[in-house]
Formats: C-alpha cells, sequence, structure tokens
C-alpha cells in the first residue's frame, strides 16, 4: 500500500489494470505469493476456485465492495489482504470494479481478464523432448491440471486424451504444421473431462480409439477398440498400447519411443485413485490390480523411461522447460508406492482419498455415449480440480 505521496492514477488506467491468464498461470508455476480475491457469490467459489502453492483464495462478494464504496471502507473491507492482489470474478467485469477501487485504497492489485471463464478456456502448449520420429506437443489446462498430447510425424497426426473442450484447438494446430489428424485416442474412460475424441472425429475424420475395455463398461459409439500390444502407426512413429488397469479396468498406456503415455495410472505426484469406476467396494481389488501394473507391467522400465502424465496437482513440479514430465527412474525411487508391499499400497490407495470429481458420474455417461451433453453442460460439469490421483 503506498504512503500516498506519489502522483494519483487517472481513474481510467486504474480500472484498466489486468493480468492475462497465461500470465497468471506462469505466476502461478513458479509459486510467486499472490492473494486471489474472488468477488463472486460463496456457492460458485466453494464449487471452484482458483488453487495453487502460494495463492491465498480470499472470497469477498461484489457487493461488499458496492456497499464499501458508498461507506468509504473498501480499506478496512480488505485490510488483512496480502499483496499482491489478483481479482476474480465470472467474466472480469465484477473483478474489475473491484480492482479499481482497491487501486484507489493505494492496493497492488489487478484484475484476471476475462475472469474464471477465460481461465477455464486456457490452454498452453510445450514441446517434449523426445528420442522418436516424432514431435509431441503436451497440452497444459491449468484451471484443472488435464494434460492431453499431440503426436505430429510425415504429415500425419494424433492427440491422446483430447478434451472437448479443446477440439478446435487440436485441429487448428495439426492444420498449421500441415499433418492430417489420423487418430483421436483416450487412455481410459475419464471422470473429470469430457472427452475429445468423438468431436474430433466427428470435426477431421479422425479415427476413434479406446480400450477394448470400455466395451464392458458400456460403449455406444462406433471406435477402433485396442488391447495391449496393439500399435498405431503415425507418420513414421509407432504408438504402441499397455495394459495398465487399475485406475479403472480397461486402462491402457502409450509408449512412443521412450516416452510412456501414462494417462491417469501414473502420475508425477502419485498414483491413480482406484475407487471411481465402482466406488469404494470394488477399490480395493481395483488397488491392487494397480500395485501389480505398477511393480510388474511398469517395473521394468528403463530408467530414463520419460513418463508423460493425464494429469498434475499443486504438488507436482514442472521441469525448467515448462512440461509436467519426469524420468521413470526418478519417480520410482521417489514415490512411496514402488517400496510399498501390497497390503500397505492397498490400504493407502484406498484410504484418505480427496473427494470424487465433481459430476464424474455424468462424465462417464458422457465419455460412453451414454448421455448427450451439449457444450454449455459439458464446461460446467468439469469446472474444478481433477482429483484423479492418489497423493504421496
Amino acid at each position: 500500500m503506498t504512503d500516498g505521496s506519489e502522483p494519483a492514477e487517472p481513474a481510467a488506467e486504474r480500472e484498466q489494470v489486468s493480468i492475462e491468464p497465461e500470465a497468471l498461470a506462469d505466476r502461478l508455476r513458479s509459486g510467486d505469493g499472490v492473494t486471489v480475491l474472488d468477488v463472486r457469490d460463496r456457492d460458485e467459489f466453494e464449487r471452484w476456485h482458483l488453487e495453487g502453492e502460494g495463492v491465498e483464495a480470499v472470497q469477498i462478494p461484489h457487493m461488499k465492495f458496492i456497499q464499501a464504496q458508498a461507506t468509504g471502507g473498501v480499506t478496512d473491507l480488505v485490510d488483512d489482504l496480502e499483496e499482491p492482489i489478483v481479482a476474480v470474478c465470472g467474466r472480469g467485469e465484477a473483478s474489475a470494479h473491484a480492482v479499481g477501487l482497491l487501486r484507489d485504497a493505494g492496493l497492488d492489485a489487478s484484475n484476471l481478464a476475462s475472469g474464471m471463464d477465460a481461465w477455464a478456456d486456457l490452454s498452453l502448449a510445450r514441446e517434449l523432448e523426445v528420442d522418436a520420429p516424432a514431435t509431441v506437443v503436451q497440452y497444459d489446462r491449468p484451471s484443472s491440471g488435464c494434460l492431453a498430447y499431440a503426436i505430429y510425424s510425415d504429415g500425419e497426426a494424433a492427440v491422446i486424451d483430447p478434451l472437448r473442450a479443446f477440439a478446435d484447438r487440436y485441429v487448428n494446430d495439426a492444420a498449421d504444421r500441415g499433418t492430417e489428424l489420423r487418430y483421436a485416442v483416450d487412455t481410459h474412460v475419464h471422470a473429470d473431462h469430457v472427452s475429445g475424441v468423438r468431436a474430433l472425429a466427428e470435426r477431421t475424420g479422425a479415427e476413434p480409439v479406446v480400450p477394448e475395455g470400455a466395451t464392458d463398461r458400456g460403449l455406444t459409439f462406433d471406435a477402433t477398440t485396442l488391447s495391449t500390444a496393439d500399435e498405431l502407426e503415425i507418420g513414421s512413429a509407432t504408438l504402441t498400447a499397455v495394459a495398465t488397469p487399475g485406475h479403472t479396468t480397461e486402462s491402457l498406456s502409450y509408449r512412443l519411443g521412450d516416452v510412456l503415455f501414462t494417462g491417469d495410472t501414473l502420475f508425477l505426484e502419485g498414483v491413480g485413485r482406484p475407487d471411481l469406476e465402482r466406488g469404494d467396494d470394488g477399490a480395493s481389488d481395483a488397488a491392487r490390480r494397480l500395485y501389480e501394473t505398477l511393480h510388474e507391467r511398469l517395473g521394468d522400465l528403463p530408467d530414463e523411461t520419460t513418463i508423460a502424465p493425464g494429469h498434475y496437482s499443486d504438488a507436482a513440479d514442472p521441469r525448467d522447460d515448462g512440461t509436467y514430465t519426469a524420468r521413470f527412474g526418478s519417480l520410482r525411487d521417489q514415490l512411496g508406492a514402488f517400496s510399498m508391499d501390497e497390503a500397505a499400497f492397498v490400504e493407502h490407495a484406498t484410504s484418505n482419498l480427496p473427494p470424487r470429481p465433481s459430476n464424474h458420474e455424468r462424465i462417464v455417461a458422457a465419455n460412453l455415449g451414454r448421455e448427450d451433453v451439449d457444450a454449455e453442460t459439458a464446461f460446467e460439469l468439469e469446472l474444478g480440480p481433477n482429483n484423479c490421483a492418489v497423493a504421496e
């Protein structure tokens, strides 16, 4: 807060101070401290709000700022807030008003441009280093920690775990690279976001690809189904399926050169939770299958294998290049899941789990083709953290 000795900024300039979603993502990823002032109503805040290392999330409804403006009590309203402050609301309008008042009071405050809607729409693309005849791009949705991957090789492309919300982004990026999108691939039946497999097939004619076990879960649309050791040719590159059950019965990972795309089986900070498919009653059996996957199916992977997961949480640290990947040898040394015996692992994997992803049953139904949801409904269903991991 200033002491008032500096010249005041023109009001119009104060109201225009904002931070773009991508810049905010960079700030959060770096761990720099920030107070996120959410001026939405309490129920909206509790349903979904900005979180992260170094983030202090505070909810003060916009109406209180309107009242404080009338009484001159804005400073008292935010007296305990640490600076810098980023104010947020749904579309960035109410929070812009609050930021104008905060800056009038001498506070270091900025507005999230276009609000939480823009935050949910943010997707960042970064190339991975791979030992394969292909270019691999990791797509990062910071609002949920969802990760998708595009593989480009000799004029052909595939997308692994595409989000429907970003189907147009994948299509446009493939076109910009002069490639034909041949495959849209899911590692498993997702419970945290609406899959983009069918959307990509409809837009481009790409072949939808899902695990063979998805049919046992009630798959209702036409798709190519794969099981372990099956391959997809993408230009000069080969994508090989590896059965990795546990998080779900049908889960597949995919190997490309020295990279393993693990979906929700193995993360940088933990492993997939075992209770989303069959609930608490089936969680112990699923955890035992996951233990076998980790120790027998993945245990002999070369240490230098790059693990490219389907999600990350606040506990995961990106590499220096910003990607959320890690060497398998490092994860095997760091994660307790690889040093526990089976009984200890099952107890760990089924205890003290976070809340299940919001609306996960409807999202699963949509991803199996059993429920049709429009774009607006899909957007609402998948808001919030993915909560698909058993964290360390």
